[in-house]
C-alpha cells in the first residue's frame, strides 16, 4: 500500500460522521473484530477512550487456544521472539506437578506478552487493514430509531459528537459503559473474580513454564478461594511497557459471589505472594505497576445483543470462571461477531444462541465449580488430593486452558460436556440469557 492511498492512522480526536461498523473498545476482542471487518471490505471505525499504547490489568498469559487465534488473525509472527510456554508448574499442599499443554487441535505451547504490547499490535493490524482509529474518545450514549441503534454519541476533547452507524460491536471491557446503556446487566449471584497483577524483574524470565499456586494464602496465613500465578515475559525490550529487561507477570486472583463477596486487600496479598515465590523464581526486585480488576465470568450477563449490536469478550462476560482467562474468548468472539454480520440482519437472539453453542456447557459447569470453590472448606478438600494426581491435573489444565472442543470425543471431553448438560438443566441462570 502506497503512502498516497494508505488508511488514516490514529486520528486521535477526529470523530467521523458515519461508519458501516463501529467497534467500541480496542482491546484484543475489539481490535480483532475491527481487523476482520476491515479485511472483509467494511468501513470500520475503531474507538477507544484511552490513548495507545495503554496498560491493562491482566495476567498476560496466552493459552494455546489464544496462540491459535492470533495465527488465524494473521499475527502468528508476532510471537516469534516471545516466550514459548510448554505448560504449567502447579504447586500446592506440599506437592507439585509439571503439566504440559495437551497436543491436538491447538498448538502444544502458549506464550506471554504484556497487554500494553499485545493490544497495540492487534490495534495496529486493524488500522493497517483500513480501520479508522479514534483514540481518547468515549462512547457515552446512543440514539435509537425503533429498536436499532442509529447513532452512537462520542465524548472527546471537542465535546459530544454523534456517529451514524449501521452496526455496532461493543468491546468496552468488564464494566461496559455502552453495554449498560443498551441494557446489559451483570448478575453477581454467580461466581466472579477479583484479581491483581504486577511486574517483577527476574533471571528466570525466559522460563518455559507458567507458575500456578493453587494454595493461595494471605499475609495472615488464611487460605483464600483463589490462586497465584507467575508468567514469564522474557527479556522485554524498551518500548511501550515502562519497564524492560527480564520480567515476570506475578498476580493473584480470588473467586467470589454476591453471597460470599471477596472482602480482601489485594495489594498486601500480592506483595506477600511475590515474596513467597521470590527465591523459586529468582525475583530481584519489588513488584511494579500493580493494578487490579473485577471480572464478570462465565457469561453471567444479560442484554448482550440487539438488532444491530453485539457485546463481545469481557463485555459479554466471556471469561473462564476457573482462572479469569479471557484473551482467547475475546479474539474468538471478535471473529465470530464479524462472521455473523455477513448473514444476520437481527442479532438479538442469533448472537446469544451462537455464544451458548460455543461456550454454554463449559461456562455453566465451570461456573458451578467456581461457586463451590468460594467456600473455604472446598478448596483443600479438592486441592489436596487433586494436586497429587498427574492425570487429574492434566484434566484441570485442559479445562482451565479452554482446550476442550466440540470435536473432542475422548473420555475427559465427554465427561466435561455431560457435566455442562447436567448443570444447565438445573441452572435457572443460563449463560447469556
Amino acid at each position: 500500500m502506497s503512502s498516497d492511498d494508505s488508511p488514516p492512522l490514529d486520528a486521535r480526536h477526529t470523530v467521523p460522521e458515519r461508519t458501516d461498523v463501529l467497534v467500541v473498545g480496542a482491546g484484543p476482542g475489539g481490535s480483532a473484530a475491527a481487523a476482520y471487518a476491515a479485511a472483509a471490505g467494511r468501513d470500520v471505525v475503531l474507538l477507544d477512550a484511552a490513548t495507545f499504547p495503554r496498560d491493562k490489568t491482566c495476567g498476560d498469559g496466552l493459552t494455546p487456544r489464544a496462540v491459535a487465534e492470533l495465527g488465524h488473525l494473521g499475527l502468528g509472527d508476532f510471537l516469534t521472539h516471545r516466550p514459548r510456554i510448554d505448560g504449567l508448574a502447579l504447586h500446592g499442599w506440599g506437592a507439585h506437578q509439571l503439566v504440559r499443554w495437551p497436543s491436538g487441535r491447538f498448538p502444544a505451547y502458549g506464550s506471554a506478552v504484556s497487554r500494553m504490547e499485545l493490544d497495540d499490535a492487534i490495534r495496529a493490524l486493524a488500522v493497517s487493514r483500513g480501520a479508522r482509529m479514534v483514540q481518547g474518545a468515549k462512547a457515552v450514549d446512543v440514539t435509537m430509531t425503533g429498536d436499532r441503534i442509529a447513532e452512537v454519541v462520542v465524548e472527546g476533547e471537542s465535546g459530544r459528537t454523534p456517529i451514524t452507524v449501521d452496526e455496532v460491536i461493543v468491546a468496552d471491557g468488564v464494566r461496559s459503559g455502552l453495554g449498560k446503556k443498551l441494557g446489559r446487566e451483570w448478575h453477581r449471584e454467580t461466581a466472579y473474580g477479583v484479581a491483581a497483577r504486577a511486574y517483577v524483574p527476574s533471571s528466570r524470565a525466559d522460563d518455559h513454564w507458567m507458575g500456578s499456586h493453587l494454595e493461595l494464602r494471605g499475609p495472615d496465613g488464611d487460605l483464600l478461594p483463589g490462586y497465584g500465578w507467575v508468567f514469564p515475559l522474557g527479556d522485554v525490550a524498551p518500548g511501550p511497557l515502562p519497564l524492560s529487561g527480564g520480567l515476570l507477570n506475578v498476580g493473584v486472583g480470588a473467586l467470589a459471589t454476591a453471597k460470599r463477596p471477596a472482602h480482601m486487600a489485594l495489594r498486601p496479598i500480592l506483595e506477600h505472594y511475590a515474596a513467597m515465590v521470590g527465591d523459586e523464581w529468582a525475583i530481584t526486585g519489588t513488584p511494579q505497576l500493580l493494578t487490579s480488576a473485577l471480572l464478570p465470568m462465565g457469561g453471567a450477563v444479560t442484554g448482550i445483543a440487539g438488532p444491530n449490536w453485539m457485546l463481545i469478550g469481557d463485555a459479554a462476560a466471556c471469561v473462564n470462571p476457573l482462572n479469569g482467562e479471557g484473551i482467547d474468548y475475546a479474539l474468538e468472539t471478535g471473529r465470530l461477531a464479524v462472521e455473523l454480520l455477513a448473514d444476520s440482519t437481527d442479532h438479538t437472539t442469533r448472537w446469544r444462541d451462537l455464544l451458548v453453542e460455543h461456550y454454554g456447557l463449559a461456562f455453566s459447569a465451570a461456573r458451578r465449580l467456581a461457586g463451590l470453590l468460594t467456600m473455604p472448606q472446598t478448596v483443600p478438600a479438592l486441592g489436596r488430593p487433586g494436586i497429587r494426581s498427574a492425570r487429574l491435573m492434566s484434566m484441570v489444565v485442559r479445562v482451565m486452558g479452554n482446550l476442550i472442543t466440540p470435536d473432542d470425543a475422548d473420555l475427559v471431553a465427554r465427561a466435561w460436556r455431560t457435566a455442562g448438560r447436567v448443570s444447565t438443566r438445573i441452572d435457572d441462570r443460563p449463560p447469556f440469557s
